[in-house]
């Protein structure tokens, strides 16, 4: 499958079904048409409508739709996305509070490249601005990437996270969700290692597979029941002459989302079923619950191949991080090495996706690291989705992670004053030239 024209064969059936949808709501509302006294005349228009919408909604990257935040003087204080960090397959991005003084909780979110944006966690990001400043990896469609800016793999992901948090200082608070914990768990020993002076003041697992074989999923049971090259084979394509990556190979968004929807056909099936009757009855709304949800949930975007590839065979067949033997750019890193930043791992009790045991196996692999700077939380009946942006993470877990934070305030303070001394140092000796 590893052809343009099988990248463009997807892109095209994308675009008929965009196009016959927006052709039958056009047909079904015109005057004439619409007058006649027959249902299937709603029931076509509705169908149009939803089937447009649906399919438009997968190349498209979706807003943050987070405009403004309540400040402690009740006044509501404009956001503005900023970028602090600029690279070619992701970018370190500030929600700016304008007016508001800066707060002195600092917090990074990590976000999964797995198929779906980083607006994924818009309600997490959402639920923390009142609290803290809020950084997020912003990380960009592969098919946008032209070949000429090279590899992406899971060791170039992890040296990416290692520049964020020097960029932010160690007195930044990471929070990693879901795929990327692995990881951030590697660079931030890295940086113990390597740059203690640039390593995070507390880090946060949020269902992340540290070690896949510590409570198997289907999900995360995958590699082992497929070879790489079936992968391969069955996985990977070029990008085709639409886009600016075109012929850098990737993980297909389409492919990725096909895969989804797959695992649950059933009740995605019935969901677009309910909300094409909804339309016809004069029910559903632009924002309504339908909408808010798969408007994400669709909008997918390509992985690189080889980022996709290593994860599945370091992460979850060789299990590299789980067995400490995960090597940098030939430098083995050792999470023995983290002695100062306090860890915390976060999962749900009906998580299917990263099962508990999976999140909480990076706390035995901080050897180096004492017993009162390792916590571990288990949400009973939450499932994936809702620790990290559902009910469970705004009542309960959300509060604990940012007494988590609180509590470890100011243990990197020396650390943040060197280098800022550090940063400053140049600049005074320009102009003392």
């Amino acid at each position: 499958m590893r052809y343009m024209a099988t990248y463009d064969l997807m892109e095209t059936m994308r675009n008929t079904n965009e196009w016959l949808g927006a052709t039958a709501s056009a047909l079904a509302n015109y005057p004439a048409v619409a007058a006649l006294p027959n249902p299937m005349v709603q029931w076509m228009a509705a169908w149009g409508d939803v089937t447009e919408r649906s399919f438009a909604r997968m190349v498209a990257k979706p807003d943050w739709g987070i405009y403004s935040v309540v400040g402690a003087d009740g006044q509501d204080h404009v956001i503005s996305v900023e970028t602090v960090v600029e690279r070619p397959f992701g970018d370190l991005v500030h929600f700016a509070v304008q007016g508001r003084p800066q707060k002195a909780r600092r917090i990074l979110l990590v976000a999964p490249m797995s198929g779906h944006y980083a607006t994924l966690l818009r309600s997490t990001v959402a639920s923390l601005l009142p609290d803290a400043e809020v950084y997020i990896t912003d990380w960009h469609n592969a098919r946008d990437i032209p070949v000429s800016k090279g590899k992406f793999d899971v060791e170039d992901y992890t040296l990416y996270l290692v520049d964020f948090m020097r960029a932010l200082g160690p007195d930044i608070n990471v929070i990693a969700v879901c795929q990327p914990a692995p990881l951030t768990l590697a660079a931030t020993a890295y940086l113990a290692e390597l740059d203690p002076d640039a390593q995070p003041q507390t880090l946060t697992l949020v269902g992340g597979p540290i070690d896949p074989d510590a409570a198997p999923t289907e999900v995360t049971d995958f590699g082992n029941r497929i070879t790489m090259g079936h992968l391969e084979e069955l996985a990977i394509q070029r990008v085709g002459f639409k886009y600016p990556g075109v012929g850098r190979m990737v993980y297909p968004g389409l492919l990725q989302l096909s895969s989804f929807m797959s695992m649950n056909a059933d009740k995605h099936a019935k969901a677009f079923t309910n909300q094409i009757s909804r339309v016809a009855r004069g029910e559903a709304k632009d924002h309504d619950k339908h909408n808010k949800f798969y408007d994400e949930y669709l909008a997918v975007m390509d992985m690189p191949a080889e980022f996709y590839l290593s994860t599945v065979e370091r992460v979850f067949k060789n299990r590299e991080i789980a067995l400490n033997e995960f090597t940098v750019g030939g430098h083995k890193v050792d999470i023995g090495k983290i002695t100062n930043v306090a860890v915390k791992t976060v999962e749900g009790s009906k998580d299917d996706i990263s099962a508990p045991g999976q999140c909480a196996a990076a706390l035995p692999l901080c050897t180096g690291l004492p017993d009162e700077k390792k916590a571990g939380y288990i949400e009973i009946g939450a499932g994936h989705y809702g620790i990290f942006a559902g009910k469970s993470w705004r009542k309960r877990i959300r509060p604990l992670v940012l007494d988590f934070i609180d509590q470890n305030a100011g243990s990197h303070a020396e650390q943040a004053k060197r280098k800022r001394a550090k940063k400053a140092a140049p600049r005074l000796k320009a102009v003392g030239n």
